[in-house]
């Protein structure tokens, strides 16, 4: 049963205390906690989360926070998952000097100005405020100019909203809306050929996980870009077919433009 320590002062979220992290662990000493899951716990206050200092990685997704203060000693703390939460105000992390992964999708970020406090994070790569997949956003994904923007913001950045800032990752979803919009604008010069597969069977399969906290994230990460790979490689099978069927119809074939 939950004390009123766990359950925070006024009753109104979950607060994270020394036994819950201990428990949660198995670790007697704070400092010796690498690795923390504390997903959908209805946790409203970090309490002493600040004083696991050593702390490398960190899912906090599904609570109740709005408040980061306790996360500003977290120095080794290089990927952190903040999504599904109600932050606004992400001041505190602008001191995790070794944030690489940052996940803030289905929060209250409203505006590029609460970002600028993350210019500092020289070692931030990858961040996502933005999860289509989970269909969760922040108010200030309505922008239709907020990717375009961060680069400049976060020079440092590869990686936005699971696409790359630049290579063939970005290359490939902006592959699948071009055939998307392309359908119906006119007659093209052939019929589309029937759909190969990009790759041999078996190229995306990750390779046996290592024992490590940041290998381990990263390995999450791959999976999530590897189911958004496999839904674009249906979408454009669909995108084929429908031009074939399209095409199917048409008295002069040769005359379907792209």
């Amino acid at each position: 049963m939950e004390t009123r320590a766990e359950k925070g002062e006024e009753g109104d979220g979950a607060r994270i205390t020394a036994q819950l992290l201990k428990a949660s662990t198995g670790e007697f000493a704070l400092e010796s906690i690498l690795l923390l899951k504390l997903r959908s716990r209805g946790i409203a206050d970090l309490g002493c989360l600040g004083d696991c200092t050593n702390l490398e990685w960190l899912d906090l997704s599904g609570n109740a926070i709005s408040q980061l203060g306790p996360l500003a000693g977290l120095k080794a703390l290089a990927v952190l998952n903040l999504s599904r939460n109600r932050i606004s105000s992400l001041e505190p992390l602008g001191s995790c000097e070794s944030l690489q992964s940052l996940n803030l999708a289905g929060n209250q970020v409203s505006s590029l100005q609460q970002l600028r406090c993350l210019a500092g994070l020289r070692r931030l790569e990858s961040l996502r405020l933005r999860d289509a997949l989970g269909q969760l956003s922040n108010p200030v994904c309505a922008t239709a100019a907020y990717r375009a923007a961060l680069p400049e913001l976060l020079p440092g950045l590869r990686d936005i909203d699971g696409e790359r800032v630049s290579g063939r990752g970005s290359e490939l979803f902006q592959l699948c809306r071009d055939l998307d919009s392309s359908l119906g604008r006119g007659p093209g010069p052939a019929p589309p050929r029937a759909a190969q597969p990009w790759v041999q069977a078996g190229f995306w399969e990750p390779p046996p996980p290592r024992r490590s906290s940041i290998v381990e994230e990263a390995y999450r990460q791959f999976g999530e870009a590897l189911r958004e790979c496999r839904e674009l490689g249906r979408r454009a099978d669909d995108t084929i077919a429908q031009a074939e069927r399209a095409l199917s119809g048409r008295a002069d074939p040769g005359s379907y433009v792209f």
